[in-house]
C-alpha cells in the first residue's frame, strides 16, 4: 500500500494535497502535478511511502531539474512507483551514454557486464546489489539520490539517511508541515 503526497511551499507555510497515484504513469506525470500543485513557481515537494519499505522524495522547483531520492533503492526498484525513481536515479544520461562508446568496462557496446567482474569482491558486496531491468544496472539495497535536497528546507542530509519507519511524518515536522500532511492522510 502507498501514501503519497504533494507539500507546496507558499508566502504563509505549506499546503498539502493528497496525490492520486492511479494518474501517474510515469515519473514526468508526477512531476507534472508536483508542478501544478506549485504555488507562484515556488518548491513543491512529493513524498511517497510504500508501508515501512521505503520512502522517495522528490522536490520541483519551478522549471528546474527535478532532485530525487529514495531510502532504499533495492525495495523501491522492486514496486511500480519507486521504480519509476530508482529507474530515473540509475538511467544512464548523455555523459554516462558517451563513457559507454568509449568502452571503459571491456565489454563491446550494449553488452551485459560479466558477473566474473564480481569475483574478487566479497559475497556480501555481491549481495547488497541487485540486477536491475536487462541484467545491466546494479541496484544498492541503501539510500540513492540526492540526500541534501531538503537541507535548505530544515531536514538535514544526515537526518534523510536514517530515517524509517515514520520518515514522512518526521519529514513534515521538520519543513513545519506536520498539520497539512496529516490532515491529507
Amino acid at each position: 500500500m502507498y501514501f503519497a503526497a504533494l507539500l507546496a511551499r507558499t508566502e504563509d507555510g505549506w499546503e498539502a494535497s493528497d496525490m492520486e497515484l492511479d494518474d501517474v504513469e510515469s515519473l514526468s506525470d508526477l512531476i507534472d502535478l508536483a508542478r501544478a500543485a506549485a504555488v507562484d513557481d515556488d518548491t513543491v515537494v512529493a513524498l511517497i511511502e510504500q508501508e515501512d519499505a521505503w520512502f522517495g522524495v522528490v522536490r520541483v522547483d519551478g522549471e528546474e531539474d527535478p532532485r530525487y531520492f529514495v531510502s532504499n533503492a533495492s525495495a523501491a526498484a522492486r514496486s511500480s512507483y519507486g521504480s519509476m525513481l530508482t529507474d530515473e536515479l540509475l538511467g544512464s544520461d548523455e555523459e554516462e551514454d558517451e563513457l559507454d562508446e568509449l568502452d571503459l568496462d571491456g565489454t563491446e557496446d550494449g553488452e551485459e557486464e560479466s558477473i566474473a567482474a564480481f569475483a574478487d569482491a566479497d559475497d556480501e558486496d555481491v549481495a547488497d546489489h541487485e540486477t536491475g531491468p536487462g541484467g545491466a544496472e546494479r541496484v544498492p539495497a541503501g539510500p540513492l539520490g540526492d540526500p541534501r535536497l531538503l537541507d535548505d528546507l530544515g531536514v538535514s542530509h544526515k537526518q534523510l539517511m536514517t530515517l524509517d519507519g515514520e520518515a514522512l511524518s518526521e519529514i513534515a515536522d521538520s519543513l513545519g508541515a506536520t498539520e497539512v500532511l496529516e490532515a491529507v492522510r
